[in-house]
């Protein structure tokens, strides 16, 4: 019974699974159980379950108390190998997969449905093409060879793994939800908004606003109408371009203070309002929909519900429930520490295996002692700011630390010539595409898959350049593979920790609740928190290692244990 074993539901309820051998293909005949989660609760002891989507089958065996400790989505894997193989954009389904191993005409991929507020229906659905078992075991086996054929087969493998483990945590998470008080939300939006006007209206403190700012033009302006509020600062005689808070803070007119905190106030109506509420908290906990792998470097994203874009304030309302903790875990320095890892520059490693201040320690080896000054050029050589002052700290930081520079300056190189760019595990930027600027330089946000926010704006949380939108901008590319390979990699390594993390969990009362880049947050028993808080940090330890080898470098969080969200930072 040990080993992999292939799975797929039945439209029936139940079960097909077979044993697969070390070449992935079937060491036993295809076996048929009338029932899903009693054909993986009979076998405890299979190492790892191979099944075509994580989402298909995996939400199911949670909610009926089975424990998946280990799995291989062949559709994630897809996703991999594809762009790995300098692909990335082709459909990345079973069937599609299967229809270009055969030579076949290929599927186009589902399109990605919507998050159905209000109902955990979405996290039940199946999806709308099946792929008989013996089907997905064929598709497999030349997922096998094809990671044996990738750059490094070694790195590849854990990254799949990886990537599969994320997305057990997210189906996890995705039932599990976010502790949320409705009280304390109501209260919240009451204190900054007043009352809610009948007919859908804005509330009174936004209606306030918008008298203020018509007053200071002394005409009527809409604030929530971009080019409205320039017509107006025009007709002011002051010539502004947009709306954004950068370019109208520092202009001197008595309508740019109730503009600015309109705009606040109305971001926190539209994303977060009492729809949102009505929407997305249910039976006490808020409830979006996680996508693993959601962008190019394999940042997560959410299928409506604004998870990964929660402002402060409204985190109030995520408060633990009587007698438990939230124990809320934030990477310190991620990003310069990973650099390190990927670069096995000896400088910074060194630096980044204390437990002191990195940027510290960075500033006294190159910049005098001034702190500000070696977090610009740490960040600037990794973002892409290598103009003007960003140039002189660059100088500066490649005499010290000259492997960790030239790690990215290798990829921005790379990427403005068109060529595949990867993580250190092996996940990979996509080469520019097509013969004319697509208009969306690499690197500027895109919204994730569709969502559904207040007043019909979207819920998603788009953070950056994501497949389809490759540029012909070279200089852009450039700037956007030098921080693929950092931020790549980061995104790669917290997926081990998670994983990690999910396991020392299994046993306790403990339950993951919510991840965005470089912060994790975990629903406790109080008397659990501490046991939480050392696990945080093992599994930061053996993510490291599992990741880049043996090196010196540390990947600390910094943990708060607390009854509010808002009280962690």
């Amino acid at each position: 019974m040990t080993g992999r074993w292939a799975l797929a539901p039945t439209e029936d309820g139940g079960a097909e699974l077979a044993p697969l051998g070390s070449d992935g293909l079937p060491a036993g005949p295809v076996l048929r159980e009338p029932d899903l989660a009693g054909a993986v609760r009979s076998r405890p002891d299979v190492t790892r379950w191979v099944w075509r989507a994580t989402a298909e089958v995996h939400p199911r065996l949670h909610a009926a108390g089975v424990h998946v400790e280990r799995c291989y989505d062949v559709e994630a894997a897809e996703t991999l190998l594809l762009g790995h193989e300098g692909r990335l954009g082709e459909p990345r389904s079973a069937a599609a997969a299967l229809a270009r191993l055969r030579g076949g005409p290929v599927p186009p991929d589902p399109r990605q449905r919507a998050a159905e507020p209000g109902s955990q229906s979405s996290l039940f659905e199946p999806r709308p093409v099946h792929v008989p078992l013996e089907q997905i075991i064929e598709v497999y086996a030349d997922q096998q060879r094809r990671h044996d054929a990738s750059a490094h087969p070694g790195r590849m493998r854990l990254l799949t793994a990886a990537e599969s483990a994320g997305m057990l945590v997210a189906t996890e998470m995705n039932a599990s939800g976010l502790p949320w008080s409705t009280d304390v939300h109501r209260e919240v939006l009451h204190e900054l908004l007043g009352e809610r006007y009948t007919g859908g209206g804005e509330p009174r403190r936004l209606a306030e606003l918008t008298d203020e700012v018509s007053a200071a033009f002394g005409r009527r302006v809409r604030p929530d109408l971009p080019a409205d509020v320039v017509k107006a600062f025009g007709q002011a005689g002051i010539k502004v371009r947009s709306t954004r808070r950068w370019e109208i803070e520092t202009v001197d007119h008595p309508a740019v203070k109730p503009l600015l905190e309109y705009k606040r106030l109305y971001r926190i109506w539209v994303a977060h309002g009492w729809s949102w509420l009505q929407d997305w908290v249910r039976d006490g906990r808020f409830r979006p929909e996680y996508l693993p792998g959601g962008t190019v470097t394999g940042r997560w994203v959410t299928n409506g519900g604004g998870a990964l874009q929660i402002p402060k304030v409204v985190r109030r309302a995520a408060v633990a429930d009587p007698g438990w903790r939230l124990v809320v875990a934030d990477a310190d320095q991620m990003e310069p520490r990973v650099l390190a890892a990927i670069s096995r520059d000896p400088g910074l490693m060194e630096v980044a295996g204390r437990e002191t201040d990195l940027y510290q320690e960075v500033s006294d080896r190159a910049f005098s002692g001034d702190r500000a000054q070696a977090k610009l050029a740490v960040l600037g050589a990794i973002y892409g700011q290598t103009s003007g002052d960003g140039l002189k700290n660059l100088a500066l930081l490649r005499r010290r630390f000259p492997l960790a520079v030239a790690y990215v300056d290798d990829a921005a190189r790379a990427g403005e010539e068109g060529r595949l760019v990867r993580t250190w595990l092996g996940r990979t930027c996509p080469p520019a595409v097509g013969s004319e600027a697509s208009g969306e330089e690499a690197g500027i946000p895109q919204d994730g898959p569709a969502g559904s926010g207040e007043n019909g704006t979207p819920a998603t949380d788009g953070d950056e350049w994501v497949p389809g939108y490759a540029s012909t901008n070279s200089r852009a590319r450039g700037r956007f593979a030098r921080n693929f390979v950092v931020q790549g990699s980061a995104a790669d390594w917290t997926l081990l920790v998670l994983a990690a993390l999910r396991r020392s969990c299994r046993d306790l009362a403990a339950e993951l609740v919510f991840f965005q880049h470089d912060e994790v947050m975990v629903h406790c028993p109080a008397e659990e928190a501490e046991v939480v808080v050392e696990a945080i940090r093992e599994a930061a330890e053996l993510a490291g290692r599992l990741t880049f080898g043996p090196t010196p470098v540390r990947f600390p969080f910094t943990t708060a244990v607390v009854e509010c969200y808002a009280d962690a930072k």
